[in-house]
């Protein structure tokens, strides 16, 4: 996601806002420390397992400090002393997959659990546990909601504490799980001078050797390591993965002047997710013919649950609409309509590419017909209609009308938009999506996501959903005003929220949460004070998300918070809110 109006720096006092003063947050006895992990310099960046199955997971880990191609084992056991190992194999890693090592451990148990290590002579990793996804009866399951992990940012505590959650079964990440900002004046370079985390290399990522190099900076962290460790990944991309904004023909952070061309660039950072990231390679999958961009699954939870991850960056996307193409000809409600439904609404306007429509049509069709309670949705980007209410009128920021009137051309309109309370203040006064770069900004192809859904007979959907930096609560609806679902989205790991890293003082930013749940229909709550992770529990009839906060980013001691718990259920062939 753009964020456009930026500051470069945040201060610790906005990170922590609110937290000391939240009658909901629920500190634990003594502050952690997120966990060190033994200094082990041939497979200094950890391991990882993903993407299962119901027989099989991928195992992930690196050699370093290789110069020739490395050889060595894997180990996989029923028990954590390797007393019960089940399963051995050797492997073999070079430069040319920058010696990332990733095997496939097959004829495993439905639910089964189980912990690997990798082996070079006498040197061990360190120890992983990995969990097959269960057939058959399941009364509960436990998915850990996480996205936008930024380094420079701070210190991932929020994977510190989900690796320590015990009601966690697996681990979803939408997207942002690396960013591509450099330079010494790029988005939170300020803060990670002061706390030790600049970004390496420190220019924006392109070539393929700086995507490696960014992906294994992440994985030294001590939080990071621990949560691959402890849980099982399942993953979709979103945009830092690559660049801000991307779609199918370039990118907002992408320069072909100076920076190449765009296909070298997105294949440079798929390359590298691939290598670094515990995923199937496509001929790993039992749907066969997608390609590696085509980065879309499918998981079965028993008789429990479906999850299906969206892939909406690069197979599909339209170009996003730049309001400031268009600013000057909005200027009063009836012009903002026809705006709203023949622009940001033109037929066409894709986020999804139709082999992943069909294969979501597909799964949502087979758990309906399988009896499954609940069908979710892995989404990088939150689905809910978040259009900004009037908030000049509401008093929460000045009225900048006065200063618009006065623009006599589009550079000085772009000046003015710089200003963030201008910006918030304009899309508020005509009702316009928060931002153009989301489902928002695609209205089209949400419909058309939502009428799939009614085709396969689910329209019961629970999103899961990143980019934002915030904590969401929202119900969703159709055009015709028909349930769609509900969504939960999840603040960065690290990441600040917009309003807070737009340069809002901590009092207007909690005002502006509070607005957008009281006078935008579609959400219930939302929160960009803090960082952490969703914790969404699925029993048979009933579930909880429980949103929980990390107190700093700052320091790698830290404590956790619950800031919400919201109960739903199935009613009536929907999926509602309980409280």
């Amino acid at each position: 996601m753009h964020h456009p109006f930026r500051h470069a720096g945040v201060s610790r006092r906005a990170i922590l806002a609110g937290i000391a003063g939240s009658s909901a947050f629920l500190t634990t006895p003594a502050r952690l420390l997120a966990q060190a992990t033994p200094a082990n310099p041939t497979f200094r960046h950890g391991v990882a397992s993903g993407d299962p199955d119901a027989s099989s997971v991928v195992l992930w880990t690196r050699v370093s400090g290789a110069d020739t191609a490395a050889n060595g084992m894997w180990e996989l056991s029923a028990t954590p002393d390797f007393a019960q190992v089940v399963k051995t194999g050797a492997f073999a890693t070079d430069a040319t997959r920058d010696w990332t090592v990733k095997v496939l451990a097959t004829g495993l148990l439905p639910g089964g659990i189980y912990y690997y290590r990798f082996r070079m002579g006498e040197v061990i990793s360190s120890l992983g546990r990995a969990r097959i996804l269960p057939q058959g009866k399941l009364d509960r399951l436990g998915i850990a909601l996480m996205t936008c992990s930024n380094y420079a940012f701070g210190y991932f505590n929020a994977y510190d504490a989900i690796a320590r959650d015990a009601d966690v079964d697996f681990v979803l990440h939408t997207g942002d799980y690396i960013y591509e900002y450099g330079g010494k004046d790029g988005w939170g370079a300020d803060v990670g001078r002061r706390i030790g985390r600049v970004h390496d290399p420190l220019h924006d990522i392109v070539s393929l050797t700086d995507y490696r190099t960014r992906h294994a900076q992440y994985k030294t962290d001590a939080g990071s390591q621990a949560m691959h460790a402890n849980h099982t990944l399942l993953a979709c991309w979103d945009d830092h993965e690559s660049a801000n904004n991307p779609w199918t023909g370039g990118a907002q952070n992408h320069h072909p002047e100076t920076e190449g061309d765009w296909p070298s660039r997105r294949a440079a950072s798929i390359q590298a997710y691939y290598e670094w990231m515990p995923v199937r390679e496509p001929e790993w999958l039992a749907h066969k013919g997608l390609t590696r961009m085509q980065f879309w699954r499918g998981y079965s939870f028993g008789d429990l649950a479906t999850l299906h991850t969206l892939e909406t960056r690069h197979t599909a996307r339209a170009r996003q609409i730049e309001y400031l193409d268009y600013a000057q000809t909005i200027t009063d409600a009836a012009s903002a309509e026809r705006f709203k439904k023949e622009v940001l609404g033109a037929s066409g306007r894709r986020i999804l590419s139709p082999e992943c429509e069909a294969d979501l049509e597909a799964a949502l069709s087979r758990s309906v017909k399988q009896g499954q309670p609940w069908r979710i949705i892995g989404c990088p980007m939150v689905i809910a209609r978040v259009e900004v209410p009037d908030v000049a009128k509401l008093g929460l920021v000045p009225d900048p009308f006065s200063r618009l009137a006065t623009v006599k051309s589009k550079e000085e309109l772009v000046q003015l938009a710089a200003d963030p309370v201008v910006s918030l203040a304009w899309r508020g006064r005509f009702n316009l999506p928060d931002y153009t770069d989301a489902w928002g900004g695609y209205p089209w192809a949400r419909e058309r996501l939502y009428d799939l859904s009614r085709r396969a007979g689910a329209g019961d959907l629970i999103f899961l959903s990143g980019d934002s930096h915030s904590f969401w609560v929202n119900r969703l609806a159709d055009d015709a005003g028909r349930s769609a679902g509900i969504e939960f989205g999840a603040a960065g790991i690290s990441s600040p929220g917009d309003f807070v890293s737009s340069g809002f003082d901590d009092a207007t930013a909690r005002s502006l949460d509070g607005a957008y749940a009281e006078h935008i229909p579609e959400v219930v709550w939302t929160d960009n004070m803090h960082q952490g992770y969703v914790r969404v529990e699925f029993g048979r009839e009933q579930g909880t998300a429980t949103f929980v906060a990390v107190d700093t980013v700052l320091s790698p001691f830290y404590r956790t918070a619950v800031l919400r718990r919201v109960p739903f259920a199935r009613r009536n062939g929907q999926v509602e809110f309980t409280a």
